[in-house]
């Protein structure tokens, strides 16, 4: 770390109901190597019914709980700051010790609005959080230095360019981040990323839980290609090839259901085409991160890769279908 740049740093963590990781995030935070008097933490909890509430009470931190999602409480607290560098880690996250000390020199660069770490996976010793991990770590290693977005998970920011572009939208219950990155390396920004910088992040430990988390990603990356039409073409973390994939397994389903009508049975032989062909591509993809992470774990990703797809259509469905219905009211 450059002793000579130790700027003030608010951190924002929301977080709801997430009693099982929030403990362990806010104890890594406070265990970061930074000086404690350069940093204040802010909790913004979305009004949980766990006993999430009660462990961040455990911890000197500045505590608010109001309903709201995770760009509005990002909004609420960066009106309550007073430092010019605003760290967000998510409350299902938590960085090693060094994460401060790798990433806040990048920003002494006054073209650099914003630095974010690597990932990894928190909890390893379950299977589906294991693949899900290995998924994320290829997608992130195709990221160069300078990004378009990074997630929110660890990202460190400057709080007068988050200004600026004006805040982070509160329509987008996820993906808020793509549009808040997209907004700013427009304006001639840099977003960098550095992989050294790690980041634990406690993946969906179940196939229920990823696909309701992959559901809501599917709702709000409709509204956010709505607002920003070039962004479908897809990006180093998700690339046209995942964008398409959806699109793939929606034609398949629907040459499956019209194949009903005996006129269009023929309509079958394209939806088994379809289904072989994405599940070749599944099995192809498994395999070779099974090789490259030595572990046949991997190989859940078949499953994940369709659960994916499954999510992400139904979730656009979700949100043409009330776009249409706003339309026509």
């Amino acid at each position: 770390m450059d002793s000579a740049y130790l700027p003030k740093i608010s951190i924002i963590v929301a977080t709801f109901n997430n009693e099982q990781t929030i403990g362990e995030c806010l104890k890594a935070i406070f265990e970061l190597n930074y000086p404690k008097d350069f940093l204040e933490v802010i909790v913004v909890d979305g009004c949980s019914t766990d006993a999430t509430l009660q462990i961040a009470q455990q911890y000197p931190v500045k505590l608010v709980s109001a309903p709201l999602n995770a760009p509005a409480a990002y909004n609420y607290a960066l009106k309550t700051v007073q430092n010019g560098i605003v760290a967000f880690i998510d409350s299902d996250a938590k960085v090693e010790r060094e994460w401060l000390n790798k990433l806040v020199a990048y920003l002494r660069d006054p073209q650099v609005a914003g630095v974010s770490g690597g990932i990894e996976t928190w909890n390893t010793e379950n299977a589906w959080a294991r693949s899900i991990g290995y998924d994320l770590k290829s997608r992130y290693a195709r990221l160069k230095r300078s990004v378009k977005r990074v997630a929110t998970m660890n990202l460190l920011m400057k709080k007068h360019i988050i200004e600026e572009v004006g805040g982070f939208d509160e329509n987008l219950p996820s993906q808020y981040d793509t549009d808040l990155g997209y907004r700013i390396t427009s304006r001639g920004y840099k977003i960098l990323f550095d992989p050294n910088a790690k980041c634990y992040h406690f993946n969906r430990p179940t196939l229920r839980s990823y696909f309701r988390q992959q559901l809501q990603y599917g709702k709000n990356t409709a509204k956010l290609y709505l607002k920003h039409a070039r962004l479908a073409k897809g990006d180093e973390i998700t690339d046209f090839g995942m964008n398409m994939q959806p699109l793939l397994l929606l034609a398949a389903i629907a040459f499956l259901l019209l194949g009903i009508i005996d006129m269009l049975r023929p309509l079958w032989l394209a939806s088994a085409f379809l289904f072989t062909l994405m599940l070749i591509y599944y099995v192809i993809s498994a395999v070779k991160l099974s090789i490259k992470f030595k572990d046949a774990t991997a190989m859940l990703l078949v499953v994940l890769y369709f659960v994916r797809a499954f999510a992400w259509f139904s979730g656009a469905v979700i949100t043409t279908l009330s776009f249409l219905w706003e339309r026509a009211r």
